[in-house]
Formats: C-alpha cells, sequence, structure tokens
C-alpha cells in the first residue's frame, strides 16, 4: 500500500558532511621509494622497515600521488 500523499508533506535536503576536501594517495611499495627523485619520510621509514630479514609489507601511501576527490 502507498503511503498518502499530504499537502503538509516537506523535502529535505542532503546535508554536506564536511566542506573539507577528500584525497586520495597511490600504495607503493619498497621498490617504488628506494628510486624517488624526492623521497620522503615516510617512504624512508618504509624502507627501512623492508629492508630487515623477513619484513613483510604492504605498502606505504605515497604523497606525491596525492589526487583530491570531487
Amino acid at each position: 500500500m502507498a503511503p498518502p500523499k499530504g499537502k503538509g508533506k516537506s523535502v529535505k535536503k542532503k546535508k554536506e558532511l564536511s566542506n573539507r576536501p577528500q584525497y586520495t594517495m597511490r600504495i607503493v611499495e619498497s621498490a617504488t621509494c628506494s628510486v624517488c627523485k624526492t623521497p620522503c619520510s615516510r617512504g624512508m621509514r618504509y624502507l627501512s622497515m623492508m629492508s630487515q630479514p623477513g619484513a613483510v609489507g604492504k605498502g606505504v601511501p605515497c604523497i606525491l600521488t596525492r589526487r583530491k576527490i570531487n
């Protein structure tokens, strides 16, 4: 059964959660960090962790590949 249509119904607008822009970054592995022309502290820390024997890593977000999401 459909809901009754009334004259007093108001339409609610969707609220924007935040005015702050959102960004996305590519996940890179230690091989990419080792040949990077502009090394960052996060990448160098990840590279030193991965140089240890038996280290297993899933990558690190690269600040140089940051893209704005609309």
